[in-house]
């Protein structure tokens, strides 16, 4: 079998439901890597609360956060292949105005190491870093610099309506991806950037044709993912219009190490 670039989602793929990594799904890469495999984690994660899984899995691989916004080498900042790609402080400021009209918990600019978030709400345990204590109030007069991104995160049952906002408002200045699991969320992030950005740039450092990268993915911002990959694979616990477009589909749920099963059989590691 040919050397493969194994792309892997982080939330509802590659951690279960109490966003854990299982010790199933460690030993599955492990001996993915043995065998001459890449595999590199891309997910709508910051690398502040995405580093803790990099590290478990002993990785040295390149690292696509923001949904692609960030394609970096962890630990090396010399990496000359990295890529960083950022929106306008103003429009991020501007994204507040949403609040007028839509039942928002938090909307919260990210850069690669500090967030500023417009209210106190926590999403899930680790979205601060070092808790929220250095966290900065989201206003014009405090954000001096470009964000990675912006999320927002509220109910699932308001993400249309507030997608169709942004789009209206924003037009081609701006891509708009779900993320999250079980805490929903909205991700702006300049225009053409998705994770197929990143898992181009990583196959491209180590030379894998496009008909060698297996993605794993569950979500609309894996959509992009999915469909670039030679082997897309969509978990069984995966939205219907990722399943539409899936190479295949995993027999079980993220719940039941979905992907380390698959991948288990798929490259023959049993």
């Amino acid at each position: 079998m040919n050397k493969k670039l194994i792309a892997i989602d982080l939330d509802g793929t590659t951690l279960n439901q109490q966003s854990k990594i299982t010790s199933k799904t460690q030993r599955v890469f492990q001996k993915a890597k043995e065998a001459g495999h890449i595999i590199s984690i891309a997910t709508g994660r910051p690398y502040r609360n995405s580093k803790y899984y990099y590290s478990q899995l002993k990785m040295d691989t390149p690292m696509i956060n923001f949904n692609g916004a960030l394609c970096h080498l962890p630990n090396e900042t010399s990496w000359s292949d990295q890529y960083h790609k950022t929106i306008s402080r103003e429009l991020a400021i501007d994204m507040l105005d949403l609040k007028k009209d839509f039942d928002i918990q938090l909307i919260a600019a990210e850069l690669l190491d500090t967030v500023y978030a417009d209210e106190d709400f926590l999403p899930y345990p680790d979205f601060f870093p070092n808790g929220q204590q250095d966290t900065q109030k989201l206003s014009a007069a405090n954000l001096k610099s470009d964000p990675t991104s912006v999320c927002v995160f509220t109910a699932q049952e308001n993400q249309e309506l507030i997608i169709n906002k942004i789009i209206q408002r924003y037009g081609d200045l701006v891509e708009v991806r779900t993320w999250g699991g079980q805490t929903p969320c909205l991700e702006i992030v300049s225009a053409g950037v998705q994770k197929a950005l990143g898992v181009e740039r990583v196959a491209s450092v180590y030379g894998i044709k496009q008909q060698d990268i297996v993605a794993f993915g569950d979500e609309d911002n894996d959509y992009e993912m999915i469909q670039y990959a030679g082997h897309g694979v969509v978990m069984q616990n995966g939205i219907k219009a990722l399943k539409d477009i899936a190479n295949d589909i995993t027999e079980k749920t993220n719940e039941e190490d979905g992907l380390a099963l698959y991948l288990e059989n798929y490259l023959g590691l049993a």
